[in-house]
């Protein structure tokens, strides 16, 4: 098994020293999942709500969280992002969040494309809660990784 990354030989926090590395090319695809009763899903699908375009506004916020990762993780490094992707896929009883982050640094960038998915999902139940408390953001998870020592992998049964 591979050592924790973020602990010192002392045991203590430590950001991780990435200047030796290389610069690559790197890429972190994320998902989520946001559960919901089946009239929610429908007025989301019409915009039929009075605090606007629910997927628009999902959309920028996830955006807006991948930008500002290294703010609300405390070991993440400040990172020069150049492309991020929030895209939504209706499924039965909700909506599947698909993010991917990339940037050319010295180091990965899962952390942002994790909390693009997150954070989309929950401004989708900030949008949503008055016509549905009972939400589930469900399946949170990394899905694809390029670039960096560890090379390419990808979830099998994504």
């Amino acid at each position: 098994m591979s050592e924790l990354t973020h602990v010192n030989k002392n045991g203590e926090a430590n950001m991780v020293d990435v200047s030796d590395k290389d610069n690559t090319t790197r890429i972190a695809k994320a998902t989520a999942k946001i559960l919901m009763k089946s009239t929610t899903l429908q007025k989301i699908k019409d915009n039929d709500f009075k605090k606007g375009d629910v997927l628009a506004v999902a959309r920028i916020a996830g955006i807006m969280a991948a930008k500002q990762t290294h703010h609300l993780i405390p070991m993440c490094h400040s990172l020069n992002l150049s492309k991020i992707e929030v895209e939504f896929e209706f499924i039965d009883n909700g909506i599947r969040i698909n993010t991917l982050v990339k940037l050319n640094a010295q180091t990965g960038v899962e952390m942002e494309a994790l909390t693009a998915a997150s954070i989309t999902a929950l401004t989708i139940y900030d949008m949503c809660k008055a016509v549905d408390r009972f939400m589930k953001i469900d399946g949170v998870q990394l899905l694809e990784k390029q670039g960096g020592k560890s090379g390419h992998w990808k979830l099998e049964d994504a």
